[in-house]
This record gives C-alpha cells, sequence and structure tokens, in this order.
C-alpha cells in the first residue's frame, strides 16, 4: 500500500467530490500509464500509487473508513477493507470514459443493442446555370429503412431480443493478460448486448431492409463548388430501433462551355473582329440571366482588354448581391480572305506610318534593333 496520503496522490483535497476524484485519477492515470512510458519503473509505480488511491476514495466506504483511521484501516493480515487490492478494477471504472469513443461507446449493460444509422454520401453535379438560379432536384438514394415488420428489433412477431449469455448486456467482454485488462467486442452478439434467437423473416434480424428513397433537394442560388449540404436523419437506419443517420450532399458544379467561375466573379472572353477593334463598335456578351448586353469598345482595343460588368456575376451564398463579370476581348485575325480582301490590306500598310498604326510592333523591333547594335559593337 502506498505510503504517501492518497488525496495528496490525486492532487485532490479532503473535500473534493466523488466527480473531482474521478476527474484527477483519469488525468494521472493516461500521464502514467505504462503504454505510454514502456520501460519507466517509476512511472509504473506511481500508476500503481494513483490506481490505488483511486481506488480507496471512490468507493464511499472505504474512504469513510480511510478518513477516520488513514492507512491503518486497510492493514493487518489483508483482512481490511482494502484487501485483494486489484488495480485493474479500479481503472476500469474509467476505463469506457478514457477509451470508449475509440471502442465503440463504452459498456452497454442490459442495453437494447440500439445503434445509430450510419452517415451517407451523395455525390451531385449541377451546371452553372442552376447554380446561378437555384434549383429543385429529386435525388435517388439507396438506403436502409426500418424494417415495418419487427419495428426494428430484428426478431419475429411474439419474440423479443434476448441478453447475450457470453458478455451479459454487455456487448464486450474482459480478459485479463498480466498486468493489464483487455477488452474485446463480444464474440456471440457482435458488440449488440443482445441475441435474436428467432429473427423477422422479412429482414433477417438485422431490423432493417434495403430500399431506394427519392429526396427533393433545395439547390440555394449561388451554390459553389464542394458545397455540403446536411439531411438531417435521412441517412441509414439505426439497428434496432436506434436513431437514423444523416444524409450529405457534396456539390459539384460542372465546367461551363462560355463561362469560367472565379467565387461570385464570372469571367467570359469574348472575340472581337479585327475591324470592331481598330475602329470601335458596340459587342453583344452573354450573361448567365440567358440576356445579352451591350459592351461599346473603344477604337484601337487590343486583345486581353478587359471590361466590368456589374452586378452580372453570381449571386453571393452567404450574403446580398451579385458579383461581377469580367469581359475580356480577344482580337481575331482574319482567315481565308480572299484576293481583294488581301490587297486593301497591303494598301492599308503601304499607306500609314507603322510607328502610328502598330505602336507596339514597331517600339518592340526598335528595342531588338538596340539590342542587336549594342551587341555587336
Amino acid at each position: 500500500m502506498a505510503s504517501a496520503d492518497f488525496y495528496e496522490l490525486l492532487g485532490v483535497g479532503r473535500s473534493a467530490s466523488a466527480a473531482d476524484i474521478k476527474k484527477a485519477y483519469r488525468k494521472l492515470a493516461m500521464r502514467f500509464h505504462p503504454d505510454r512510458n514502456p520501460g519507466d519503473a517509476t512511472a509504473e509505480q506511481k500508476f500503481k500509487e494513483v490506481s490505488e488511491a483511486y481506488e480507496i476514495l471512490s468507493d464511499d466506504e472505504k474512504r469513510q473508513a480511510y478518513d477516520q483511521f488513514g492507512h491503518a484501516a486497510f492493514e493487518g493480515n489483508g483482512a481490511g477493507p482494502g484487501a485483494g487490492f486489484d488495480f485493474s478494477s479500479s481503472f476500469a471504472d474509467v476505463f469506457d470514459d478514457l477509451f470508449g469513443e475509440f471502442m465503440g461507446g463504452g459498456h452497454r449493460r442490459g442495453g437494447s443493442g440500439a445503434s445509430r444509422g450510419a452517415d451517407l454520401r451523395y455525390n451531385l453535379q449541377v451546371d452553372l446555370i442552376d447554380a446561378f438560379q437555384g434549383k429543385k432536384a429529386q435525388i435517388r438514394v439507396p438506403t436502409s429503412e426500418t424494417c415495418e415488420v419487427c419495428n426494428g428489433s430484428g426478431a419475429a412477431a411474439g419474440s423479443q431480443p434476448t441478453t447475450c449469455p457470453t458478455c451479459q448486456g454487455y456487448g464486450k467482454v474482459r480478459a485479463q493478460q498480466g498486468f493489464f485488462t483487455i477488452e474485446r467486442t463480444c464474440p456471440t452478439c457482435h458488440g449488440a448486448g443482445q441475441v435474436i434467437e428467432t429473427p423477422c423473416q422479412n429482414c433477417g434480424g438485422a431490423g432493417r431492409v434495403q430500399k431506394d428513397n427519392m429526396l427533393a433537394v433545395t439547390i440555394p442560388a449561388g451554390v459553389e463548388d464542394g458545397t455540403r449540404i446536411r439531411l438531417a436523419g435521412k441517412g441509414e437506419a439505426g439497428l434496432r430501433g436506434g436513431p437514423p443517420g444523416d444524409l450529405y450532399i457534396f456539390i459539384s458544379v460542372a465546367p461551363h462551355p462560355i463561362f469560367r467561375r472565379e467565387g461570385a466573379q464570372v469571367a467570359c472572353r469574348v472575340p472581337i473582329s479585327m475591324v470592331t477593334a481598330a475602329l470601335g463598335g458596340s459587342i453583344p456578351v452573354p450573361t448567365l440571366e440567358g440576356k445579352q448586353v451591350s459592351v461599346t469598345v473603344p477604337a484601337g482595343t487590343q486583345t486581353g482588354k478587359q471590361f466590368r460588368l456589374r452586378g452580372k456575376g453570381m449571386p453571393h451564398m452567404r450574403g446580398q448581391g451579385f458579383g461581377d463579370m469580367m469581359i475580356q476581348v480577344v482580337v481575331e485575325t482574319p482567315v481565308h480572305m480572299t484576293r481583294k480582301q488581301k490587297e486593301l490590306l497591303k494598301e492599308f500598310e503601304d499607306a500609314g506610318a507603322k510607328e502610328k498604326t502598330s505602336p507596339e510592333t514597331e517600339g518592340f523591333f526598335k528595342k531588338v534593333k538596340e539590342l542587336w547594335d549594342d551587341l555587336t559593337d
């Protein structure tokens, strides 16, 4: 038996509540557990001491005896309240708290074997126009539903599931392996805590049946690629009357042949003729609304010039208003020209000063010439 004061070992006062004592022990047990300190004899000894302290202070009668008589209450011929101490039984008291979420939620003594249904994922692709306008979609989701014949119990009419004889309803079985207590899922009931001697013929004892569900889904205007929509309770039915899981719909927005989306902003490349680019004019531009707007192109417009159409982009999904549309013009070089057209272009080139009609071209080659002259000097 540890000689140090049990309250000091756990770091609590003598007036500490049972919950405070348990909380303190959990923290220290995790800190000094041999699995976390392999080969550390000091940590192992500390683990034994705090486990012993918790074993005494977590029991009301033993705690009362300790408060009155101290360590003497548990000494002498192994006959005291603390005789035959086994820290593994004490540690088991908080075992589920420490590891329950990693091992299926802990014991289910006398439980119904019910468990929550699995969440489901459904991938839904929409086009950009639907993302702009929003829509209502019908989707077919393969899932499982509670068996109507047995109401999810899994047992045939007139019978009920019975407590598993192997685990006595816990859903798990424990085995002592030297210093440690190992817990595993019960091999008889597979963690349910119950067994069904006469299974329902409709669901085969599962308590649920496979079925396709037709569901209506509202796609909000402005939805973005990767948006997740949650439909609570539309996942798989729970086992043996457990609550259903949820359905998560993941939205992907298909690429558009004309528009390119960047958040709430939309971009569009519009080709214009060489004549329009040179002389200026108005060009029709499509929008996501299905209409056309007129954009004025100034004379001398070059490829890559951008124009902003305010409020013609995507709606803000989590706000008000719309983004903008960016129009980028691309000057198209004439192809398949007639002889007359070629002659006119040649005449145009010979008639004017190139430095005035094509300043970028002339400026570029002027710089190239200066670079070559410097290299040859």
